[in-house]
């Protein structure tokens, strides 16, 4: 059988393998580049419009990346670092929308503000002071307060209406927040791909062998669930951008650097209403504070949401307990992947959070009427006929080894890296797609750093990212000009 030789396999559909493939392309138009996906279209798994939050997370709304301090103050620097993160795919999509490489932005972007609400005294307090802090800072220096009842309910009726008058309440506004159709962002990035030379989506194509030669070349070996037909790849590089499936395949690539991780799975669902009436009178993102041990993805909001270019309501997401990797995974990839170099973390890991188990099978046996009944925190006038349940995507957190030789839970994402820059994955789950761009560039740096040290290549990604090593976070003269653009290229202003 003949090898189908590549310069790069791009093993999985989402939004990050597509990202990486959309700025290879332009830095070299000349390299070959394979991307295979296990399903039978791009897009399907965790970048589908429903199996995410498709908030543009930019730390304006979410109080899980300000975390407050054991002395009662509030820590920005995560938020600052994301929001950057943020602010170079917002660069990166302008740039694709410019050249036609991507089409109308109201097609996968739309201005959707951000906002934060909490009630009782301290969560008002909490929430007054991130404000300050937060709004003191140049990339965040449009952040709106406020405490009014008037203001309230022009920002956000559904929440406000029929709450009780004695509650304390509190909010903040952005109002150039976004929300994002990340499934058809990245299918308009593969369908541009497609049209270039040396290109080629192999769908259905599950990868089942992946081992490096001995000439320091990779053999990725897929086979065709439709036709039965195998197929043998080799490759220079090779990206694990399969979301829940990284893991297993990071595994099965047997680089040192892989050693000792593991993963958490959760899985995840949505309230969901589309009725007219209802979709109308809500037009934001709204955030609250995670119930107490619940786990960063189970921070509860309130969203407008545009997928497919239908409009509706999501409230959620409703953590659960699962031992599955995909969405269409099986039940053994929580098993399969225990290993000897990861097996001390994994269970030092489920040892020191039962809690956190717990919580999560419990949301599992929540009935509608519960479900409805926290939507009601956010939307105290909501019915339980008005809304139905949708499965969102399974997120893999990242279980490593602690200083100490045990284990810790990541509720970030980490990019493994082969120290000859011949393998990436990306770990992982928030905040995710929003901050793809960011992730790619280090996944750039850190595999092909001789050719990311060239001039010709470093005037290519500041086209494509024009803040390009530079500090978004340091500069606000630089901040400025690239949101003026972003904005206005996007139509978010």
């Amino acid at each position: 059988m003949a090898v189908r030789q590549a310069d790069v396999v791009l093993v999985g559909g989402g939004v990050m393998s597509a990202t990486l493939g959309m700025m290879l392309r332009q830095l070299d138009p000349s390299l070959d580049i394979v991307m295979v996906e296990r399903l039978d279209h791009v897009a399907h798994e965790s970048t589908d419009g429903w199996n995410n939050a498709g908030t543009g997370h930019a730390g304006y709304c979410e109080l899980n990346y300000t975390p407050e301090t054991d002395d009662g103050d509030v820590a920005i620097e995560r938020a600052l670092k994301i929001n950057a993160s943020f602010e170079v795919s917002l660069q990166f999509w302008s740039h694709l929308v410019e050249q036609g490489m991507l089409p109308e932005p109201k097609s996968f972007i739309n201005r959707t503000p951000h906002q934060s609400f909490v009630w009782g005294e301290d969560g008002v307090k909490f929430l007054k002071r991130r404000h300050e802090k937060l709004s003191a800072h140049h990339l965040f220096r449009e952040m709106e307060y406020t405490e009014s009842p008037r203001e309230l309910e022009e920002w956000m009726p559904l929440v406000v209406n029929n709450r009780d008058p004695m509650q304390k309440v509190a909010a903040t506004r952005i109002k150039h927040g976004s929300d994002v159709d990340f499934g058809s962002l990245t299918r308009s990035m593969v369908e541009f791909l497609e049209t270039t030379p040396n290109f080629e989506l192999m769908l259905s194509s599950p990868v089942h062998y992946l081992a490096k030669r001995d000439n320091g070349r990779w053999k990725v070996r897929v086979k065709n669930q439709k036709t039965g037909e195998l197929t043998k790849l080799e490759a220079g590089f090779v990206f694990l951008g399969a979301g829940g499936g990284a893991l297993p395949m990071l595994q099965k690539s047997n680089i040192d650097e892989s050693k000792g991780y593991g993963g958490f799975p959760v899985s995840g669902q949505w309230l969901v209403c589309q009725k007219p009436d209802i979709v109308e009178q809500h037009h934001s993102k709204v955030y609250g504070k995670a119930p107490i041990g619940a786990p960063p993805m189970s921070v509860p909001h309130l969203d407008t949401r545009i997928i497919n270019g239908e409009p509706a309501l999501l409230f959620g997401p409703f953590a659960g307990f699962t031992t599955r990797f995909l969405k269409q995974g099986s039940v053994f990839d929580l098993f399969g992947s225990v290993r000897s170099a990861n097996l001390r973390p994994m269970l030092s890991v489920s040892r020191t959070n039962m809690d956190l188990t717990r919580y999560l099978i419990g949301e599992v046996f929540q009935s509608h009427s519960d479900r409805v009944a926290s939507l009601r925190n956010y939307f105290p006038d909501a019915r339980e006929e008005d809304w139905r349940l949708q499965d969102a995507g399974q997120r893999v957190q990242i279980i490593k080894k602690s200083p100490e030789g045990g284990g810790k839970l990541e509720f970030g994402t980490e990019i493994v890296a082969a120290k000859d820059g011949t393998l990436a994955a990306l770990l992982g789950a928030s905040p995710g797609a929003s901050t793809a761009v960011q992730a790619m560039i280090d996944v750039i740096q850190r595999c092909f750093p001789e050719r990311m040290d060239s001039a010709e290549w470093q005037e290519r990604m500041k086209v494509m990212v024009p803040s390009y090593g530079q500090s978004l976070v340091d500069d606000e003269q630089l901040l400025n000009k690239v949101r003026e653009r972003t904005l206005s290229t996007l139509k978010l202003s």
